[in-house]
């Protein structure tokens, strides 16, 4: 079955890891064997193969690079400029990969739905991976004026936070609101129908940018406050108000968000039991708070800064994003909602959108 991943850091694994992801994944593991600088190395689970083999034909593909001021000890650019420098070098590579036949990218209804097309009638071995082009954290975004050329080259969304302080909002780990600097970003965003994806906001930033921005929205990695008590999750109020704005919101397989308590580096997937399945409670919930199933999808985040050390125990690499399918079905999901959730949510979003 077709599969729609809202949340993959493909470009951050290639140009900051080093991962050539057109090798085979074992040669990737062993590759990276003896290295330390990461811990995550030797453990990932992202190769184009191995999203072929998992039928991951659609994705939404980030750009990131944070800036860090001086009292900011998170790993990021120390100056917007270079922040917007390590963005371009991700898009040169998408470029690269869309020049080799391993990647399309995305940027209309008409792309878009030539794609499914062309997945769904098509065996997957040598088919380009499609992509729409994200921006994860708005910092590299030296002005709002730099939008224009962004969407020019297919931004297509951006989430304004990441992980701690920001130029334009406070995110996961942080408090506060939005930086006046984000309501200029929101409305030029707006302007120019790019998507508002929630994901990261801190809860005030969150209700302060759905005042500001009445355009289309999304949350492409989050899960369920209600299930995993922490900042980084949605409260059911946040689904519900984003769920009423007609979005999707992408399931995370991060272990740490599928487990309450989790410690990182110390919580293991196989003894904390948490596998593929546990996130099929985050689905049910956000179905229980929309009465159907429309508003829920897959954003994995897999390869997300971390690798099988935090992943479900029984994802051995991404193509394992296949066995969801038949555990809904197992749980009572009729064909068409696990279709839905698997990557129709998504499409429909997005052909709505771009309507």
């Amino acid at each position: 079955m077709l599969v729609f991943d809202a949340h993959l850091d493909i470009s951050m694994n290639a140009t900051e890891w080093n991962r050539d992801l057109t090798r085979p994944l074992e040669e990737i593991r062993n590759r990276e064997a003896l290295m330390l600088d990461k811990l995550d190395r030797g453990k990932g689970i992202l190769t184009f193969e191995e999203m072929r083999k998992g039928e991951i034909g659609l994705c939404i593909a980030t750009q990131i690079g944070r800036y860090v001021a001086l009292d900011n000890d998170l790993p990021g650019w120390h100056s917007p400029e270079i922040a917007w420098a390590q963005t371009q070098a991700q898009l040169a590579w998408y470029r690269t990969m869309e020049e080799a036949g391993q990647m399309v990218q995305i940027t209309n209804r008409k792309q878009l739905n030539s794609h499914v097309e062309l997945w769904q009638n098509n065996p997957p071995d040598d088919l380009p991976i499609g992509y729409v082009l994200s921006l994860e954290g708005a910092d590299s975004i030296i002005t709002p004026a730099y939008l224009e050329r962004a969407y020019a080259y297919g931004l297509r969304a951006i989430g304004p936070a990441h992980y701690g302080p920001g130029r334009y909002s406070p995110g996961t780990g942080s408090e506060g609101g939005l930086e006046p600097s984000a309501r200029e970003l929101l409305e030029e965003m707006q302007r120019l129908g790019i998507v508002l994806d929630c994901t990261h906001l801190t809860d005030e930033a969150f209700w302060e940018a759905l005042g500001i921005y009445s355009g289309p929205v999304w949350a492409s990695h989050n899960n369920c406050r209600a299930l995993v008590p922490h900042q980084r999750q949605f409260s059911d109020e946040q689904l519900l108000a984003l769920i009423e704005r007609d979005a999707v919101i992408g399931m995370a397989f991060d272990a740490w968000m599928m487990h309450p308590g989790w410690q990182r580096s110390i919580t293991q997937p196989y003894t904390a039991g948490v596998n593929i399945e546990r996130i099929v409670e985050h689905v049910d919930h956000i179905c229980q708070l929309a009465g159907n199933t429309r508003h829920v999808g897959i954003g994995s985040d897999l390869d997300g800064g971390y690798g099988r050390e935090q992943c479900p125990y029984d994802m051995e690499t991404i193509a394992d994003m296949q066995t969801l399918a038949p555990i809904l079905a197992g749980r009572g999901y009729a064909v068409e909602d696990v279709e839905a959730i698997m990557h129709g949510n998504w499409i429909r979003r997005l052909n709505d959108i771009w309507s």
